[in-house]
């Protein structure tokens, strides 16, 4: 990690101020022993899926869904393709209560 002196100026923007000053206010806490458990087990969970062969399929979706889509993921900062797989992704895995 790279060490930044005392006497440097550090500009942050918008989001990044949010972030410090929900830090600074003590509104984070740290994961208890299961919680910690839960996120290694869900990371590890993503990373074997990384490596898993994937089927190309055709989707027929309305032009103005793909438009949605593509502005979504824009702001998600992923390509639109990665972002729709996601989605299915995390429809197909969440257990129902």
């Amino acid at each position: 990690m790279k060490k930044i002196s005392k006497n440097k100026k550090i500009s942050l923007d918008a989001e990044e101020k949010k972030i410090l000053k929900s830090v600074e206010s003590g509104n984070w806490k740290p994961l208890s022993k299961k919680e910690k458990e839960k996120t290694i087990s869900e990371f590890k969970t993503a990373a074997r899926n990384t490596f898993t062969k994937s089927k190309s399929i055709s989707l027929r979706l309305s032009e103005d869904d793909l438009i949605k889509l593509k502005a979504r993921a824009l702001e998600e900062g992923l390509p639109y393709q990665t972002l729709l797989t996601s989605i299915i992704h995390k429809h197909v895995t969440q257990k129902t209560i």
